[in-house]
């Protein structure tokens, strides 16, 4: 048995987020907090699913997000990290602040895997970053 959906998804916007509704969630959010997402969407007049609000506040929102391009030094924490911890996203987001999961996953796919590939098949093997040589 799996868990009821979140919401009927019927009469919903889907798609990009405008800014009279990102204002829209962010208010709502300073006024009252993070709370219950699945009641959220209708509490803050918003036409979206509990999810998609939630998702959209941890990812974009959330005043603590780190904007902006990727240091060198955040690149090579991320490769030490990913060859310590593999696909944990998560955790590896743990130990940067201000970075989300979600940021450092497509970092890691668009970027940083292909570079490491450029250098050679092994490279989180053979590379300075492997920790434990």
């Amino acid at each position: 048995m799996g868990r009821a959906p979140c919401c009927s998804k019927v009469g919903l916007n889907r798609g990009p987020w405008t800014p009279e509704e990102d204002a829209l969630l962010a208010k709502h959010i300073q006024a009252h907090g993070e709370g219950c997402w699945r009641g959220l969407p209708e509490a803050a007049g918003l036409l979206r699913c509990g999810k998609s609000c939630r998702l959209r506040w941890v990812n974009y929102l959330r005043p603590t997000v780190k904007r902006g391009n990727i240091s060198e030094d955040e690149e090579d924490l991320i490769i030490t990290l990913h060859s310590l911890l593999g696909n944990r996203w998560s955790l590896i987001a743990a130990r940067m602040p201000g970075r989300t999961d979600n940021e450092i996953k497509n970092y890691w796919n668009t970027h940083l895997s292909k570079k490491l590939a450029r250098k050679g098949r092994n490279a989180l093997r053979t590379s300075t970053y492997c920790i434990g040589q």
